[in-house]
């Protein structure tokens, strides 16, 4: 079974920064992509970030030139996600994903709120 632990999110006011951790456990030997969707309110979900399994990354347009995505160096299924210049309009909730080639697996969501 995998899990996918998240951390960090919370409240930032607009400009600021945040960092969002995805852990990654269980029987996992590869994935197609692991990374970030996020779910405003009255809106759909969408991709943020991800980390395809060759190394290659993917990022929403709204989120292009603001955001990094990075793999970890030491916990290789553990991702981070790097936040900078954040707006009122990213404030939503993020959810870890896991693709594999077998099954798509999604964290339990971390708000992040950004506000004044």
């Amino acid at each position: 079974q995998v899990q996918l632990v998240e951390s960090g999110g919370g409240l930032v006011q607009p400009g600021g920064s945040l960092r969002l951790s995805c852990a990654a456990s269980g029987s996992i030997f590869s994935f197609n992509a692991m990374g970030w969707y996020r779910e405003a309110p009255g809106k759909d979900r969408e991709l943020v970030a991800a980390i395809i399994g060759g190394g290659s990354t993917n990022y929403g347009n709204s989120v292009k030139d603001r955001f990094t995505i990075s793999r970890d160096n030491a916990a290789k299924n553990t991702v981070h996600l790097f936040m900078n210049a954040l707006k009122p309009e990213d404030t939503a909730v993020y959810y870890c994903t896991l693709e594999t080639a077998a099954y798509h697996y999604w964290g339990q969501g971390t708000q992040v709120t950004v506000s004044p």
